[in-house]
């Protein structure tokens, strides 16, 4: 999983297929990418970036209006020092890139996830995204950035309880509505449809609530290798799927 770049908006596209509202996509296949080429794994990250800006572009020129990406997950931490410092710098590149050359932007920019353990200089630059692209009018693209559903979800839980001490409602008034305003995707609709690159067959701990009656679709591609044509693929498998929600 790896970052990113926001580029331009161009004209919207045409579309005669009913488009999702919301997109997720699961990053996936850097690492292998690049061990294929007989490449550093920061490679593949390198190589990943370049399809970010391409899809994150045709996405918000279609006309999609939420995209959330998993970019570096809770578990990332786990991978070689070597390679988790090759992503921090990474990102804080992209991250400097993106105040300058992104700045007449439709896209709105938001991060979810814990940013307490990224440096201080990497949390200046999410603020300072966040801040100069709120007041846009175009796709809202959220970046998981240190972010794990289940520590979400446990997040979520301690501040209901801790507003629930304080006062502010009680515990008959807690429903799935009211727990997903805790949830770092507060006020936007679920997934319609997440796509995972790469051929694996898991969630990986992205959007579990959210995603309780989310279309899923796996290519069997690399995430560098992804295309546009690729999307276009999703979205058509996702046209044709009856999306029934429990009923008939």
């Amino acid at each position: 999983m790896a970052l990113f770049g926001i580029g331009k908006k161009k004209d919207k596209t045409e579309s005669n297929i009913i488009l999702p509202k919301h997109i997720g996509i699961i990053m996936d296949g850097n690492g292998r990418w690049a061990k294929k080429r007989g490449l550093p794994r920061k490679a593949g990250h390198s190589a990943g970036t370049k399809t970010f800006r391409k899809i994150t572009r045709y996405c918000s020129d279609i006309g999609i209006k939420y995209l959330t990406v998993y970019a570096f997950s809770t578990e990332n931490w786990k991978r070689p020092h070597d390679e988790v410092e090759s992503l921090m710098k990474l990102f804080k590149s992209y991250l400097e890139e993106a105040l300058e050359d992104f700045k007449d932007d439709s896209i709105v920019v938001k991060f979810i996830g814990d940013k307490t353990p990224f440096s201080d200089d990497l949390r200046k630059l999410m603020t300072e995204n966040e801040e100069s692209s709120k007041y846009r009018d175009g796709m809202v693209l959220n970046i998981a950035m240190n972010y794990g559903s289940r520590s979400e979800i446990v997040r979520a839980v301690k501040n209901i309880c801790n507003d629930v001490k304080d006062g502010k409602f009680g515990t008959e008034d807690i429903d799935e509505s009211l727990f997903s305003d805790y949830l770092y995707t507060a006020g936007q609709p679920d997934p319609d449809l997440i796509i995972r690159p790469s051929g694996e067959h898991r969630i990986s701990n992205f959007l579990l609530w959210q995603s309780a009656y989310t279309e899923f679709v796996i290519m069997n591609k690399l995430w560098p290798d992804f295309d546009k044509s690729d999307l276009d693929e999703a979205l058509n498998i996702y046209a044709q799927r009856n999306r029934r929600f429990g009923g008939v």
